[in-house]
């Protein structure tokens, strides 16, 4: 079984036990969390397309993680104007373990 859910502004193809990592989402590690914009769901031959999201679908997960990106550096420069700004950025993201998709 897989589902499309949406979360942080992007879409994510999941399946049962799959871990991966998305926007910060508030909440301690261990700590279970729904997901309810289900877009898809596909069961063996049974296909259920949201207009915009399927109707009492639920994506359960466990946060496994807290933590911060790589960080990305941002520089601007003017030539022959002395000119230069230096900024850093780390994306912070949780990572979740998908448990279960239910479809009711």
């Amino acid at each position: 079984m897989i589902a499309v859910i949406k979360t942080g502004g992007k879409q994510y193809i999941v399946k049962a036990g799959q871990k991966l990592k998305v926007e910060k989402i508030e909440g301690d590690e261990g700590k279970e969390i729904t997901f309810s914009e289900v877009l898809l769901v596909q069961n063996d031959e049974k296909l259920a397309i949201g207009q915009p999201t399927v109707e009492g679908a639920t994506v359960t997960a466990a946060i496994l993680k807290q933590g911060k990106g790589v960080k990305v550096i941002a520089f601007k420069y003017k030539a022959k104007k002395r000119y230069h700004r230096k900024k850093g950025h780390r994306q912070r993201f949780t990572e979740v373990e998908i448990k279960s998709i239910d479809t009711k």
